[in-house]
């Protein structure tokens, strides 16, 4: 393998190397999921429920807010137990609720009358009573009341360890319904899950909207397939709280309230009052009462047992499909453009990734939103730098290429133009330059090695800078002579006029080098120049081995036919006859036709016209 190969092998195994790196780093946050990129994944979902959440009105369930001004109207909390049977009694039977829930917990006791009425209520009528379970381990188990609904484990889905609890009197404690309303808030303290089935000492207690949906229905949809191994449910929160109907306590228990609102509706009970502290964080308001989150469930459970809800899915399989296309074209990509554009493709890969990724999160996906961001993040902090830096490599190894060709004048363009001329073959219009020393053999043959060393450099540097003194390209030197064109690497309109001002200026340095040979005592030398324009490829036309920057074409041939051709003609400058139609500053005269040598073709060839 030649060198360059071998540097362009390694440079792609560098890409490849930062690919795998910018993946590994990706899948490893999306496996590991250490607590900080939980929270940041949770804060993009949470930006994205509040944007998306809707305002379509809710119309199978019911919120009653004991409000502020409830409490002010109807005296302070508790109340007496009376009043809350009241208040159920006319929900179930004036109003006609389905089932009616109590986001409130009796642990004591109170009025005897009133707590009789609430207990055959919650025998015999779709009435749902709350009770609290703490998940937190302390020193010493919170423990009050008692607790009803246990079940035996079924083994099927995961349960929430609770250590403690807060249930009803145990004057309640034969209640049909009872559901948990406690929760496990996230590290930042927002409620996004609430334990499906939480295990307390050998039983297994299910939440609120469940017995909810339950009491209402005589079923509820099972939720071990949406629960994670904790028995966490990501709460589905879809629906703005808007769009959920709240009735004050005080209008239901004045009968105010219009009967069509709560027919056959599922009715929950709770407080906004600050005095109950019933105040929980949530994606969608930073404050809100816990009522409003058993409302969200509830309407989840509905759209479940409708058919309109989708189970969670970790998405890894789609997740990781993404990272390994989407990485391996940001390096494929980025290699084959400017360090801004592959900004520009990162960046368009972040946009796209965060459509797949929110639109798989409106789909209950739970995978990382984040941890691609950090793949992409890693290429723009290490494959980008990376491929500017390679761009300016080949900058300038195009330059130093270039350097050993043109003239400066003609590199400063051609930087000027951030290296828009590459060395790429291109078919271009270029006039070709050939010039020859006349004789070598005969004025080498007495010198001595040196001399004919010397004599060899004095005339190729005749002929060298008046070549790019006019901003020609040096092609190639022919032992004692040379080719040079213009109009490549950058175009030259004037190339004719540029080439025939250069084959003069070299006559005139050929004159003055003679002048210094006859100096020294020495033979005067003789140049041939020939000067033809057309159609050739130029660029590096080299191998593997060795690049040169060249042009192949019929006017290089023609223009070395026409240099030979001076020795028999009146001139030492002869221009072909496609050069001479190009011509605006120099006059020229004919030489009539002539045979090309080893070609059956005659043309017309000029010399300039003298003053």
């Amino acid at each position: 393998m030649t060198s360059r190969g071998a540097r362009l092998s390694s440079v792609w195994w560098v890409r490849a190397g930062l690919g795998l790196l910018a993946l590994v780093l990706a899948l490893g946050l999306e496996w590991l999921r250490p607590p900080w990129l939980g929270r940041l994944d949770e804060g993009l979902r949470d930006v994205f429920l509040r944007h998306t959440a809707s305002h379509q009105h809710e119309a199978r369930l019911v919120v009653v807010d004991i409000s502020e001004a409830a409490l002010r109207d109807m005296g302070p909390w508790p109340w007496p137990r009376q009043r809350v049977a009241d208040l159920v009694e006319i929900l179930l039977g004036t109003y006609g609720a389905r089932a009616v829930g109590l986001d409130i917990v009796f642990p004591e006791p109170a009025d005897p009358q009133g707590d009789a009425r609430l207990a055959s209520l919650a025998q015999h009528a779709p009435l749902v009573l709350a009770q609290i379970f703490d998940y937190t381990l302390r020193d010493a188990s919170n423990v009050q009341g008692v607790l009803s609904g246990g079940l035996a484990p079924s083994g099927v889905a995961g349960f929430t360890q609770a250590f403690g609890y807060i249930g009803n009197h145990e004057g309640l404690a034969r209640a049909q319904c009872v559901g948990n309303i406690g929760f496990v808030p996230d590290a930042d303290g927002v409620l996004r899950h609430t334990p499906t089935q939480t295990l307390f000492q050998g039983q297994v207690y299910v939440h609120f909207a469940s017995a909810m949906l339950a009491c209402g229905a005589d079923t509820a949809p099972g939720l071990g397939g949406f629960a994670n191994s904790q028995g966490l449910w990501r709460v589905p929160y879809a629906r703005d709280f808007s769009a959920y109907t709240v009735i004050a306590a005080t209008d239901i228990l004045n009968e105010s309230a219009p009967r069509a609102l709560l027919a056959g509706r599922y009715v929950l009970v709770g407080s906004s009052a600050l005095g109950l502290g019933d105040r929980v964080s949530t994606p969608l308001a930073p404050l809100t009462s816990g009522v409003m989150v058993h409302a969200a469930s509830l309407s989840g459970l509905l759209d479940m047992a409708e058919g309109h809800a989708q189970s969670p899915w970790a998405g890894r399989g789609w997740l990781v499909a993404w990272c390994v296309l989407s990485m391996a074209l940001a390096v494929y990509l980025m290699a084959r453009v400017a360090a801004w554009q592959g900004f520009i493709l990162l960046l368009a890969l972040v946009l796209g990734w965060l459509g797949v990724a929110f639109w798989g999160v409106a789909r209950q996906a739970e995978w990382s939103v984040t941890a691609p961001l950090f793949g992409y993040f890693f290429l723009l902090v290490a494959a980008v730098p990376h491929e500017w830096w390679q761009a300016q490599l080949r900058g300038r190894q195009l330059l130093r290429s270039f350097s050993h060709y043109v003239a400066k004048p003609v590199l400063d363009e051609i930087v000027r133009l951030n290296l828009q001329h590459s060395l790429s073959p291109k078919l271009l219009d270029v006039t070709v330059l050939v010039a020859d020393m006349e004789g070598y053999t005969r004025a080498t043959s007495s010198l001595t090695l040196e001399q004919a060393a010397a004599l060899t450099k004095d005339f190729l540097a005749c002929l060298t800078r008046p070549v790019l003194g006019w901003q020609g390209t040096l092609d190639k030197y022919t032992g004692d002579g040379l080719v040079a064109f213009w109009g490549a690497p950058l175009p030259c309109p004037d190339q004719a006029d540029r080439a025939v001002s250069a084959a003069l200026a070299i006559l005139v340095e050929v004159e003055a080098l003679n002048k210094r040979r006859a100096q020294e005592g020495l033979m005067p030398v003789q140049v041939r120049i020939g000067i033809e324009s057309g159609s050739a490829l130029v660029g590096d036309l080299g191998t593997a081995f060795r690049s040169t920057y060249t042009a192949v074409g019929d006017c290089i041939n023609f223009a070395s036919r026409l240099e030979a051709a001076a020795r028999y003609l009146p001139t030492q400058l002869v221009i072909g006859p496609i050069a001479r139609r190009q011509l605006v500053q120099h006059a020229t005269k004919s030489l009539g036709e002539i045979s090309l040598r080893d070609t059956s073709t005659t043309i017309e060839v000029f010399a300039v016209q003298e003053d």
